[in-house]
């Protein structure tokens, strides 16, 4: 996550600095740091603003289940903890799933597939 939108998603969720680092459990010098581009955006500070803006989201049971979306074959949905946790419209925010064919080992890897997907749109166009 870049600077600019972690300042257009703490502006979508309607929050000051304050409040956003009250959320994200960091200092509001790390808040600030974030917008400034001083300091990258650590992977647990943009998962938890996704969460949050996936909660904003007013159908969310509208949203398809990844499995669905990519038509995942039985055995790779099997291996997939989507598919197990039955969370497959925060498929984004689970480790280890397997989209791509291969589970990846680093958020940062993760966070660039999911981006691209239909599961992740409407929460990136919030």
């Amino acid at each position: 996550m870049e600077k600019a939108e972690f300042v257009k998603f703490r502006k979508k969720l309607k929050k000051t600095q304050k409040e956003m680092a009250q959320l994200l459990g960091v200092s509001i010098k790390a808040v600030h740091s974030y917008e400034q581009g001083w300091r990258s955006i650590p992977a647990h500070v943009e998962r938890q603003i996704l969460f949050l803006l996936y909660q904003t989201l007013e159908d969310r049971r509208a949203l398809k289940q990844c499995w669905r979306v990519l038509d995942c074959p039985k055995d790779r949905k099997r291996q997939c903890p989507a598919w197990e946790f039955k969370s497959g419209k925060l498929c984004w925010f689970i480790n280890g799933t397997i989209c791509s064919g291969v589970a990846h080992e680093k958020w940062k890897d993760k966070i660039k597939i999911c981006r691209k997907c239909e599961v992740m749109e409407p929460i990136l166009k919030s």
